[in-house]
């Protein structure tokens, strides 16, 4: 089996090479690997006297999950060095710079080569992966060189080929892991059933990361005049599509809209105020305006996480296509949450829904109508206490895995 894995690497790896041609985001990933391979310096994380913490991402949302680990295990552990490597450009172009990592690069194609001389390179003591990353080249050595191994924040499903009568070659690749952190009951079910045990509830560890955010959030001048303007409730609407968008400007017309969409290009941006009619850029403010306009239509990056604080209400984008965007970062603030009807695959948002503190919609006039009930008082209360109880049962998941760590592996 591996052999054809090998072989499915290979040609998954060609593939890429051939779309790069035309393909801005394959030649992201090409040429990414090219620079990674070409400027890596083993001196920087191979010292004997530096242990080593390998961290792998697939991208910036498993990121934002091991970064929490990433940061408390710098603190508590500054004489070890850590790597961080990503399998997507969407991750490692944002994040290259990380200052909590001494290097940032690609993951090297998962061939047995590569993993052997990556190996040798960064000779890692620990190595955490995050959430879905199953690499099997990379875990077989892993194992064979005795590496405490660990997947974090990880979530499991029946659907998956550990679980199917055809998924020998996967369940061998979980008893690579020297233990493995679960988000939820139900991934530990799984996992018992097919006889792997090694396993602790530990949650999420992105729920310590945004409450940490919230609890450190400065203020913005700029949103706090747009929302002092009058007393209309506030709707912050983050990620947002087009399809996303079509519905909060249709059933919230009696709303302040601080929209934020997942795309700021000019292009999307103009069209959004079009839509909106009296709206105000963020970067172009005007002050004398600013507290008049309906929307706020944010047209840079970076900010959505801390203009959830000023929302009375938030709208989460993605969930009429590939699935909804971050619902945690405004559950940190406790505010109830909307979003589309694709938010199955997201533990925290199936959460959110069964608890009564999420409202998934398919219409504007479902949008509407969530929206009116929302405003009364006691709805509202109840759903913003079950998002924050929610965050307030998950916290922690951080401290789960390095005290795993310091008991059994980081001397």
């Amino acid at each position: 089996m591996l052999l054809i894995y090998d072989l499915f690497i290979r040609l998954y790896t060609f593939g890429i090479h051939i779309a790069a041609l035309f393909n801005p985001k394959a030649r992201l990933w090409v040429k990414g690997r090219e620079a990674s391979t070409a400027h890596r310096e083993p001196s920087t994380v191979s010292r004997p006297q530096s242990p080593v913490l390998w961290v792998h991402a697939a991208s910036l949302g498993e990121f934002e999950q091991g970064r929490p680990v990433m940061e408390v295990f710098r603190e508590k552990y500054p004489d070890w060095k850590i790597v961080l490597t990503f399998f997507s450009p969407s991750g490692y172009e944002v994040r290259k710079n990380y200052p909590h990592a001494d290097m940032v690069c690609y993951l090297p194609a998962d061939t047995r080569q590569n993993a052997r001389d990556f190996l040798d390179q960064i000779r890692p003591d620990v190595a955490i992966f995050v959430k879905y990353e199953f690499w099997a080249n990379y875990l077989f050595e892993l194992q064979k060189r005795g590496v405490t191994t660990l997947l974090v924040s990880a979530l499991f499903r029946p659907s998956q080929p550990f679980f199917k009568w055809y998924g020998g070659f996967w369940r061998k690749m979980l008893t690579c892991f020297s233990h493995i952190f679960v988000q939820n009951e139900s991934s530990e079910k799984l996992l018992q059933s097919i006889g792997i045990q090694n396993i602790t509830i530990g949650g999420d560890t992105r729920v310590d990361r945004v409450l940490k955010i919230a609890e450190g959030v400065q203020e913005n001048e700029i949103v706090k005049t747009f929302v002092s303007g009058a007393g209309a409730p506030v709707l912050v609407a983050g990620s947002t599509w087009e399809a996303d968008e079509a519905l909060i400007f249709v059933a919230a017309t009696s709303w302040k809209r601080i929209i934020a969409p997942h795309e700021p290009s000019e292009s999307n941006v103009l069209r959004i105020c079009k839509l909106a009619g009296d709206a105000q850029r963020y970067s172009q403010n005007e002050a004398d305006r600013l507290s008049l306009a309906n929307t706020l239509v944010i047209d840079n990056i970076g900010l959505l996480n801390t203009l959830y604080r000023y929302g009375s209400v938030a709208y989460v984008g993605g969930g009429f296509g590939k699935g909804i965007h971050n619902t945690l970062e405004p559950a940190a603030f406790g505010l109830p949450i909307i979003f589309g009807p694709k938010y199955e695959k997201f533990e925290e948002a199936r959460q959110f829904v069964a608890r009564g503190g999420a409202f998934p919609v398919r219409n504007a006039e479902e949008l509407a109508e969530v929206l009116t009930k929302l405003q009364d008082p006691v709805f509202y209360q109840k759903a913003s206490a079950a998002v924050r109880d929610y965050l307030a049962e998950s916290r922690g998941a951080t401290s789960k895995v390095m005290g795993f760590l310091g008991e059994k592996f980081v001397k």
